[in-house]
């Protein structure tokens, strides 16, 4: 069964909430680096049990802690040991050093000031590696590691892109938002505040700002390339050329990668706020937390209020059933905002006032998780897949294809025997990421091919039919959440009765009446 596991950072340490799929009781664990600010936590889409977290303090520097399971434990990935509330952090892994001569940036009266790390605002892991990670930091720049967090190297490309004119925000100048494309990966967008959003298409060696379309009363010239104070980016994995921005006042649309942004602020009441979020499942549902103003940073008329859209912006409706609709005069920061990917959607958020809530079904009622934390700075999600012990690495699923069309299926937790093994058609082998795997057959007569429910193909798989041996596998990439069949077929005759080993260095789970993978390392 499915189960959630919600990361939450807090200005005096982490908290981890945990719940199954029905996300109505809830298990409250923390404070994790208690006395620390926690301005971001963040799990490996490729292995959930690694968990990322970036622990800061203003007397005693930056922190790196990396979780190898699930966060029950906890290390510095240099291999130094953990640090102290009283102790200054040490080791490699907490090294970010720019490269060359950063030389100035602009200073909150217009003065050139040098460049200063601060802290880590926040953390990415890469959509296929564990132990690649991008950091965006304080003062703005993105390092990347390779290596589990143990080093880290900056990508200076960026500060290219007219750094010496960038200007602190009121919070600092901070990279805040880090988005990876699913279907590009050298193509990552990056927002700071308050220099504005850019793009690589590289892999990070260059960059370009992608600003146009934007306003901003703040600068002289209504057509700035830079100086764009953008609270967050949010995009849907399938369709990243559309990416959602919450800016300092307006929150814009673009359909082509940031070269033009436009205005979807519409009835909202205001359009002042810092986190946008996409439902997991439908690419055009947005949702925002409109604030009073840049002044009054708190929620209008004492009423907590989520704005969510259907049709990809301007048609805005409140929702607010759950929430305190009085007396409430609370924040939600940028990075406090995160979905699930369970059926119907859920919508988490937490507050300056220290609460955290969900909505299990997409936004329309709102359930209280912990009310009294600290001030939460940001809530990430994990969606978990029911997993066997780790010393049951091989698991042979035994299926009928006119079993699963019946809902039905059977699956035992064993290594299959050499005879079992000599009669079975194909392997299924998930080497790496999440939604990826790999189909080898022991019949060179064997293809393979994927269809929906109503036996046409499956948007969300990408992968030609080809005839397959066993040493030329054939990828096939299934989109989170996507629930498709694998059928087999021999000489374009689909088989009634297929079955097949899984070899199962990574977890799955098999679900209702079509077998959904939801993968992660293991």
């Amino acid at each position: 069964m499915s189960h959630v596991r919600v990361l939450v950072g807090t200005v005096k340490g982490a908290f981890i909430l945990t719940s199954d799929g029905k996300r109505q009781n809830w298990n409250v664990s923390g404070p994790l680096f208690a006395g620390w600010s926690v301005y971001h936590m963040k799990g490996s889409p490729v292995d959930p049990n690694r968990i990322y977290a970036s622990q800061s303090s203003d007397w005693f520097g930056q922190v790196i802690q990396r979780s190898s399971d699930g966060g029950q434990t906890w290390e510095q990935p240099g291999g130094e040991p953990a640090p102290e509330l009283s102790g200054m952090p040490t080791g490699v892994s907490n090294k970010f050093v720019y490269e060359g001569n950063p030389g100035t940036h602009m200073w909150y009266d217009g003065t050139p000031h040098p460049w200063e790390f601060k802290r880590v605002w926040h953390l990415e892991p890469s959509l296929n590696d564990p132990d690649t990670v991008y950091a965006g930091v304080e003062d703005a720049a993105i390092f990347k590691t390779t290596d589990g967090a143990a080093t880290w190297k900056e990508l200076p490309g960026l500060r290219d892109q007219r750094g010496n004119e960038w200007q602190p925000g009121a919070g600092g100048l901070g990279l805040h938002t880090i988005l990876l494309d699913p279907k590009n990966p050298d193509r990552i967008y990056v927002a700071i505040s308050a220099a504005g959003a850019f793009r690589t298409d590289d892999g990070g060696n260059t960059w370009k700002p992608i600003n146009r379309g934007l306003t901003s009363k703040y600068l002289p010239d209504p057509n700035a390339e830079i100086g764009y104070c953008v609270h967050r980016l949010a995009l849907h994995p399938s369709n990243p050329d559309t990416v959602y921005m919450q800016l300092h006042w307006n929150v814009m649309r673009t359909d082509n990668a940031g070269d033009l942004w436009t205005n979807i602020s519409g009835n909202l009441p205001t359009d002042f706020g810092f986190p946008i979020e996409v439902h997991a499942h439908e690419p055009e549902t947005i949702y925002v937390v409109p604030i009073k103003s840049d002044a009054e940073r708190f929620v209008d008329k004492g009423k907590l209020r989520v704005f969510r859209s259907r049709t990809g912006g301007n048609d805005w409706e409140p929702l607010s059933n759950g929430l305190p609709q009085k007396d409430c005069y609370v924040n939600v920061l940028r990075d406090a905002m995160a979905n699930d990917s369970l059926d119907e959607g859920g919508i988490y958020f937490g507050t300056t006032g220290g609460q955290v809530y969900v909505s299990p079904d997409g936004g329309d009622n709102w359930i209280t998780i912990v009310r009294d934390l600290p001030r939460v700075l940001s809530v990430e999600v994990q969606t978990l897949s029911w997993r066997p012990p780790l010393s049951e690495l091989n698991c042979r699923i035994t299926c009928s294809s006119s079993r699963v069309w019946g809902r039905r299926f059977q699956s035992r937790s064993q290594a299959p025997s050499p005879r079992d093994r000599s009669l079975m058609p194909s392997n299924i082998v998930i080497p790496c990421s999440v939604g990826q795997f790999a189909i080898t057959s022991q019949s060179n007569a064997a293809r393979f091919f994927a269809t929906s429910a109503a036996r046409k193909t499956c948007p969300t798989i990408q992968s030609t039919p080809n005839c397959l041996n066993r040493s030329s596998p054939v990828p096939i990439r299934l989109s989170s959440g996507a629930r498709c069949r694998a059928v087999e077929s021999s000489h374009g005759h689909e088989r009634t009765k297929a079955k097949w080993i899984l070899q199962w260095p990574y977890r799955f789970l098999l679900s209702g009446r079509s077998l959904t993978y939801r993968l992660s390392g293991g």
